[in-house]
Parts: C-alpha cells; structure tokens; sequence
C-alpha cells in the first residue's frame, strides 16, 4: 500500500485565516483544545469548551475548523513526526550515547507536547485516524530497518539477527518506556535503554570496541 498522506484526514479548513489577528486565535484555539483534551480527555471536551477556553466566540470556532475532530487532526499533523520515536544512526562511533541522547529527548518533547494522551481514547473509535497511525509506524519502522540493514552490511550487528524483528522490538520497548517507569515506579533510565537496545544490535566484540572508542574520547 502507498504511503498516505494523513493531510486527507484534516479536510478543508472553513477559513484559512491571513491576517495576524486572524492567525492568533486559530493558534489559541489550537493550544486551547490541545490543553483540555489533555486534561478532560477527547469525548468530555466539546468545541464550546474549547473556544471559551482561548477567549472566543464559539462561532469564531467554527470560522477555523469544522469540528473538534478536525482540530485534533491539525494538532495530530502539526506534530506527528515528534509522536514518533527516533531513528538511531547505528553508524555512529557512539551509538549507544548517542540513543540515550535521543530517547531522552524524544520523552521530553512527548510529554511537552502531551497530545498522545488522547489517543489511546480516540483511536480504537477512529479507523482512518488509526490507519494513518499504523502507516506513520511502518514508515518508522522502514528507516530502523534501512539503518540496521546498513549496519549488518558493515559486519557491526549479529550476523542471524532478523532485522524486521529487531525494528519493530526497538520500536516498541520505546513506545512503552514511558508506561513501564509509570507501572514500576521509577524514572526512566535512558542509559539504561539505550545499553538494552544496543546490546540487542551489536554482538560483545563490537559493543567493545565501541566501549574503547567512548574511552577514548573522554581522555
């Protein structure tokens, strides 16, 4: 199946605003509904709640957006690159650093941002929302692979490793980091992570090297 664009989703805007005055309430309409469905969740938020909470009519609600749902797919396209979990560069003297550096930053932008929140709600009532999900993972997941594939190609990975496998088991020990600190107790090790994850990449001999390489650099 092609890649969709998730642009189809959104439909056609009743306004696109121009002018500046204009293009600040569409964005404070934009946060407004970002912070209540964050905070009362998709099904309690209604438009009228929204706009009274960015300081406007509903009616200039429904200048910018047709309904909730179109809001939340703006919201959802703005960022959904950043809902994604990082790409690692298996190529990197230090992978391992360098993924722990990456994990901690995508956990911070997630919880910044704070819309994936709802879609644990949304999605199993939404089909195309979720479609679009499922590609956005795939495509993800595509790039994991390509960067493995490169890396095994180099002799740096376990030669029996099952590529597929191992992107989508990166992929979702990443997703579920945030749930299992919550279930556990604990905050997140990203160090930690990042030694599971390369651990699982690089055999002992490579994981050395490397090992030597980050000594090296700290002298």
């Amino acid at each position: 199946m092609a890649e969709r664009d998730e642009r189809h989703l959104v439909g056609a805007f009743p306004s696109i605003p121009k002018q500046i005055r204009a293009q600040q309430k569409r964005l404070a309409l934009l946060e407004s509904g970002r912070s209540l469905f964050i905070e009362k969740g998709y099904e309690q938020t209604t438009a009228k709640d929204i706009a009274s909470y960015a300081g406007v009519a509903t009616g200039t609600f429904y200048r910018y957006f047709s309904d909730k749902r179109q809001l939340l797919l703006a919201l959802l396209e703005d960022k959904m690159e950043k809902l994604m979990p990082p790409v690692p560069n298996w190529m990197h003297r230090n992978p391992e650093q360098l993924l722990a550096s990456l994990l901690e930053n995508y956990n911070n932008s997630l919880e910044a941002i704070g819309i994936h929140r709802v879609l644990p709600e949304l999605l199993p009532k939404d089909p195309e929302l979720s479609e679009v999900m499922l590609e956005a993972r795939k495509s993800l997941h595509r790039r994991i692979y390509n960067g493995l594939k490169s890396a095994k190609d180099e002799g740096l990975t376990w030669g029996d490793l099952d590529l597929d496998t191992v992107a989508w088991t990166i992929i979702l020990m990443v997703e579920n980091s945030p749930e299992k600190a919550k279930q556990s107790g604990s905050t997140l090790e990203y160090d930690e992570m990042a030694k599971v994850i390369c651990r699982l990449v690089f055999p002992p001999q490579i994981m050395e090297k490397l090992y030597i390489s980050k000594s090296e650099d700290k002298r």
